[in-house]
């Protein structure tokens, strides 16, 4: 929602400013450079970026109508449902907590939590952890390297679509150059015609350059921002999951290892320790 109340507050503001300037809007209306300028940004994305990487940005570029999801309550919402996996774990032993591991979605102690169900990086990441622990063979260290190394690998994966969107947004001023010296080349066909049409056509040209360096600065490079923070914001939520998983596999007790988590949230949506208290001695998950 923000994003769309900056893209319109840069757009007003421009476009206010050229009223205040006396500047006539129908001459800003110019399809063709916009076809340049465009055409040639998508595509060159395209030849840049396979398939999946394009799904993943339109994918993204939803997301940020939505914000990011990672809020207070959802984080209350992951330390309830880790607590009661590690209570289950505690109670009843890790071989127990084994059969609830290897078919979550089928779990009566993982389905209960949609924090979980809602999120197959979480849930995978939680379970894939759980499961090389309890098979043995594999100290604590080598634990906490493989889920550095999965963390890893999914920030790349995220980053994907965020350095194609930026990539194209970088290239939005130089094909507004492109269509202005098409602009020009046309103007130069037109030398021997009236002064007003060959006015016409620099002001098309001219238009090129602005539209293409208003949408890379002022649109498509903040979308691009904004989509690497609720990026940025999930890893956040996986090393939230690390730590308190990490913490339990050393055989921390489990409201311990669920205040490890909690210690590794963001500030700005870290709940209490007293608000965690509450959750987890509440019951029920969500």
């Amino acid at each position: 929602m923000f994003s769309i109340i900056g893209i319109v507050l840069v757009i007003g503001a421009v476009g206010g400013g050229y009223a205040m300037s006396h500047g006539k809007f129908p001459v800003l209306w110019q399809p063709a450079e916009l076809v340049v300028i465009f055409g040639a940004a998508i595509g060159s994305m395209l030849v840049a970026n396979p398939i999946s990487n394009i799904m993943a940005l339109v994918k993204g570029m939803l997301g940020i109508l939505k914000g990011s999801p990672y809020n207070k309550n959802v984080y209350l919402d992951t330390l309830k449902a880790l607590a009661d996996v590690f209570n289950y774990g505690r109670k009843n032993g890790l071989q127990k907590l084994e059969t609830d591991i290897e078919n979550p979605k089928q779990s009566q102690l993982f389905s209960q939590h949609k924090v979980f169900m809602s999120n197959h990086h979480a849930l995978d990441f939680v379970c894939d952890t759980l499961r090389t622990s309890i098979a043995g063979g594999i100290g604590h260290f080598e634990i906490e390297q493989s889920m550095e190394a999965d963390i890893d690998i999914m920030k790349h994966e995220l980053e994907q679509p965020v350095a194609a969107l930026k990539e194209m947004a970088d290239a939005l001023p130089c094909m507004g150059i492109v269509a202005a010296v098409l602009g020009v080349v046309v103007t130069m066909g037109a030398l021997g015609g009236p002064p007003e049409e060959i006015g016409e056509h620099v002001a098309a040209a001219l238009v090129g350059t602005f539209l293409g360096i208003l949408f890379c600065y002022g649109i498509f490079g903040p979308l691009g921002s904004n989509m690497q923070k609720i990026n940025d914001g999930e890893i956040e939520y996986m090393h939230v999951l690390r730590a308190g998983v990490g913490a339990f596999m050393k055989g921390a007790a489990p409201i311990l290892a669920v205040e490890m988590a909690r210690r590794s949230i963001p500030p700005h949506v870290r709940p209490s320790f007293k608000d965690m208290e509450q959750k987890v001695k509440g019951g029920g998950g969500k």
